[in-house]
């Protein structure tokens, strides 16, 4: 609870004294943080790809005039889920972290937060979620194909 220390000021018991962040307020402390994942580029885009054929998928399949603004919405919030952060990792040019090229990905692989992964696992990891969905969207239109 906050209790009014006027009194005390003025009868010299307590004082006013700048804290740390008024003494340092001309000293700009940056952060670092890595928003690219350290993941290569070309796994970004094949998620795209993956979301995107299950877009081309269902509209080939299901295609109607009422399905096309949909459709077109569904796209651009694909574009927009993976192109801002995109634009958000090269806004600063003296930006530290970089997406980890595809040549030190398949040497090193990438540290997560129980270990090492291999390439392949985590390949494997980061495209399992996009593939399922294409996979889903060939067995939705093939049911209603048969049906």
């Amino acid at each position: 609870m906050s209790k009014h220390i006027q009194e005390q000021i003025e009868a010299g018991k307590a004082a006013i004294v700048e804290g740390p962040e008024q003494e340092r307020a001309h000293v700009r402390h940056q952060v670092e943080v890595d928003r690219s994942f350290e993941l290569p580029i070309s796994l970004h885009i094949a998620t795209v790809a993956c979301y995107l054929a299950f877009i081309a998928i269902t509209f080939a399949a299901f295609s109607t005039p009422g399905l096309v603004i949909p459709m077109a919405i569904f796209t651009v919030f694909i574009f927009g889920m993976f192109g801002v952060p995109a634009i958000w990792t090269r806004l600063s040019p003296d930006n530290p972290s970089k997406p980890m090229d595809m040549g030190k990905f398949a040497r090193e692989g990438i540290m997560t937060n129980t270990g090492r992964l291999a390439p392949r696992d985590a390949a494997i990891q980061v495209l399992i979620l996009p593939v399922l969905i294409v996979l889903w969207g060939l067995a939705a239109v093939t049911i209603a194909a048969l049906v």
